[in-house]
């Protein structure tokens, strides 16, 4: 009787195919809810970490499309980098909340596939649009006079535009590819979202061709834009070291310090995540790390380029003196 009772339950959560694969119904976000005691805190704090960041990226997007000052190649790709991750913590974030208000973790199979592609695509043009981002210091730094001519409206248009979609079809099949895989009894996935690598370790079977896949797209992903990066600024140091006077060399520093810190904290976080051999037994780590690429390093984003940056802070001041004219 009781086999028979545990064998409808299970068939509550997986579809059984011909071929005896189980296919998952739906999955349960495990979350924070080993400390469930942290619950309504933990909810308190990321409420607050998401007001921030859509405050935050919302008023850098408000003060680059009003502020004659700010029209600029610079100041249109930080603006778009704000509107992407206003988007990309929203895949996230609301759902990690409504887990932690509700102390339940019951995703769809439909709903998780939907959250991986669209974080994977997101954080794809993420890696993209850091590295046109260098690739603008790169020009602005290394060729001044010819500035106003390569980086013109239709070209930072168009990389940007190329950010956004050139991951699309890559992660659109690697979202097919990884919930296409045979999984387990186990429909429990310890996270607070849809990724990668907790979803692997659910899987059954020889995965090694898929963990290679995945690796392949990481590499493509995370490390090539890393190395344009890498070697825009290394031109740039190299140009900025070279300059005679110690004002110019601050100055141009400090146009490239905001976006390097930036590029250090999203990539330092998420290429250990995607590029580490998968292991359960760091598995608070991994969602640490994850914390910290998903929620933390977009709310330090609006810090870092407005508090140090001059232009930003004085168009701050400038719209809040018309606010308060009102």
């Amino acid at each position: 009787m009781h086999s028979k009772y545990m064998n409808l339950q299970r068939a509550n959560k997986f579809k059984i195919t011909e071929t005896n694969i189980t296919i998952p119904i739906e999955f349960v976000l495990l979350g924070f809810s080993d400390i469930p005691k942290l619950h309504w805190l933990l909810f308190g704090i990321f409420l607050f970490i998401y007001t921030i960041i859509l405050l935050g990226n919302g008023i850098i997007i408000l003060i680059t499309r009003v502020d004659p000052s700010l029209q600029t190649p610079m100041y249109f790709y930080i603006s778009n980098f704000s509107f992407l991750e206003i988007y990309y913590v929203s895949v996230t974030l609301p759902r990690m909340l409504m887990d932690l208000f509700t102390l339940k973790g019951n995703i769809s199979f439909l709903a998780c596939a939907t959250q991986m592609c669209l974080f994977l695509i997101l954080g794809a043009t993420e890696c993209f649009l850091l590295a046109v981002m260098a690739y603008d210091r790169y020009v602005a730094i290394c060729n001044p006079l010819h500035y106003p001519v390569v980086m013109s409206t239709k070209l930072c248009t168009q990389l940007v535009i190329a950010s956004w979609v050139i991951g699309i079809p890559i992660q659109v099949g690697q979202t097919y590819q990884i919930l296409s895989l045979p999984f387990c009894d186990s429909n429990q996935i310890n996270h607070f979202f849809c990724d990668i690598p907790p979803l692997l370790k659910l899987a059954c079977g020889n995965i090694f061709v898929n963990e290679i896949v995945v690796f392949i797209f990481a590499i493509l992903i995370v490390t090539v834009p890393f190395m344009l990066i890498l070697a825009s600024y290394s031109r740039i140091i190299s140009t900025i070291l070279k300059l005679p006077s110690n004002t110019g060399r601050t100055k141009a520093f400090s146009t490239c310090s905001s976006h390097l810190i930036v590029v250090i904290l999203f990539f330092g976080s998420g290429s250990v995540t995607y590029l580490k051999p998968k292991s359960s037994k760091y598995e608070g780590t991994d969602k640490l790390l994850s914390l910290f690429y998903t929620v933390f390093t977009p709310m330090f984003n609006p810090l870092i380029y407005s508090f140090r940056n001059k232009d930003v802070t004085g168009a701050l001041r400038k719209l809040f003196t018309k606010f308060l004219a009102l």
